[in-house]
C-alpha cells in the first residue's frame, strides 16, 4: 500500500511525476504558501511531508502534526527553519538535500561578485531610467577581481567550488573553516584559524556558513570594522549570517563600496532599505533555482523519503 505524502509547494515536472507515481500525494495545486492551519489540516493522516525553506516547522506547528507523520524531508541543505528537538521530540525524522546545489548556488556567487563589483544595479538603472546620455570614461568604475584576496567564509562543498571558479579570475583565495582542508582540497589557498584574520585581507567577502546559533549575525559592525576600506560583500548562504542594520550602515557610507545578497533575514520580507542603495545587487534567493539543481533536489529529496518510509536510513538525514 502507498503511503501518503504532502508536498507543500510546486516542484519540477519530473519531481511531481515520480511522486504521484510512488505515493498517494497531495500537491499544493495553488502552489501558495500554506497556512500553519492549512498545513495541519491537510497533513491529517499523511505520513510525511516534503517541505521547502519557508514551511516553518516551529516547536507549536510540530506539535500540532498528525501522528502519522514520520518524516519530514526538507528541500534545501539548510534545515534551520526546522526545530530538531521539537521534531526528535516527536519522533520525527527530518532530512535535507545536500551536494546536488553545490554548482548551481556557486554560479549564482560568482554573479553576485560581478554584479557588486562592476556595478550592474547602477548601469541597469542608468539604461532603464534613459539617462544614459553621455557616457564618460569615469562613469561607474567598478572594482577588478584579478589579483584581489577573496575571503571565503566556511570552506565546505559551495566554498570550494566558489574558491575554483574564483581561481578562474586570478584571485587570491584566502579562508576559515572548522577544520583546514586537506592540502588536495586546499588548491594552495591560505587558511586562517582565526575568522577576525581573514576579514583584515579581504578585498572581496564571501559567505557559505550554515545558519546557527555560532553564525548568526558573523557580519555586524564590529566584523565589518576588520574589513578593507571598500570591502565588497556576497551572501549566498543564509540571511541571518549578517545584521542587518551593520550592513546598511556600512553600504550607506561606503565603508562597504558593494554587496551582493540573495539571502535575506525574514524572507521574504527583507529590509526595505536594501532597495534603496545604489551600491547593493539584489536577487530574489535564486541559488538552486536552476532546473538541473530543482530537480535533484526533489528527487533526492524522494530517496530519503523511500529509504525513511521503508524502514532504511535515509542518506542525509539530520535528526
Amino acid at each position: 500500500m502507498k503511503k501518503t505524502l504532502v508536498v507543500t509547494r510546486r516542484l519540477p515536472e519530473a519531481v511531481e511525476s515520480r511522486s504521484a507515481r510512488d505515493y498517494n500525494v497531495r500537491l499544493n495545486t495553488r502552489d501558495k504558501l500554506y497556512t500553519r492551519d492549512e498545513l495541519i489540516e491537510i497533513a491529517e493522516g499523511a505520513d510525511a511531508l516534503l517541505i521547502t525553506g519557508l514551511d516553518l516547522m516551529t516547536p507549536e506547528v510540530l506539535s500540532r502534526l498528525p501522528q502519522s507523520v514520520k518524516v519530514i524531508a526538507t528541500l534545501s541543505v539548510g534545515f534551520d527553519h526546522i526545530d530538531l528537538a521539537a521534531a526528535a521530540a516527536r519522533r520525527i525524522m527530518v532530512t535535507n538535500t545536500p551536494e546536488v546545489v553545490t554548482d548551481a548556488t556557486a554560479d549564482l556567487t560568482i554573479l553576485l561578485l560581478l554584479a557588486a563589483s562592476r556595478r550592474a544595479h547602477e548601469g541597469d538603472r542608468l539604461l532603464h531610467s534613459g539617462q544614459w546620455l553621455d557616457p564618460r570614461p569615469t562613469e561607474l568604475l567598478g572594482w577588478q577581481l584579478t589579483g584581489k584576496n577573496l575571503g571565503i567564509f566556511g570552506m565546505g562543498r559551495i566554498g570550494q567550488a566558489v574558491a575554483q571558479r574564483a581561481r578562474a579570475f586570478g584571485m587570491n583565495i584566502h579562508y576559515t573553516n572548522p577544520h583546514r582542508l586537506a592540502p588536495e582540497l586546499e588548491r594552495g589557498a591560505t587558511f586562517h584559524v582565526d575568522a577576525h584574520d581573514l576579514l583584515q585581507i579581504s578585498q572581496f567577502f564571501t559567505m557559505h556558513a550554515p545558519g546557527n546559533k555560532e553564525t548568526a549575525h558573523f557580519l555586524n559592525a564590529r566584523t565589518i570594522a576588520l574589513l578593507p576600506q571598500g570591502a565588497i560583500i556576497v551572501n549566498a548562504a543564509r540571511g541571518m549570517l549578517v545584521d542587518d542594520d551593520a550592513l546598511i550602515a556600512a553600504l550607506r557610507v561606503h565603508r562597504i563600496a558593494a554587496a551582493g545578497l540573495d539571502v535575506y533575514n525574514n524572507e521574504p520580507h527583507l529590509r526595505p532599505e536594501y532597495l534603496t542603495l545604489p551600491n547593493v545587487f539584489l536577487l530574489p534567493h535564486l541559488g538552486t533555482a536552476t532546473i538541473d539543481a530543482r530537480t535533484n533536489m526533489g528527487m533526492r529529496a524522494l530517496d530519503n523519503l523511500d529509504a525513511a518510509l521503508s524502514g532504511r536510513t535515509p542518506p542525509d538525514r539530520v535528526a
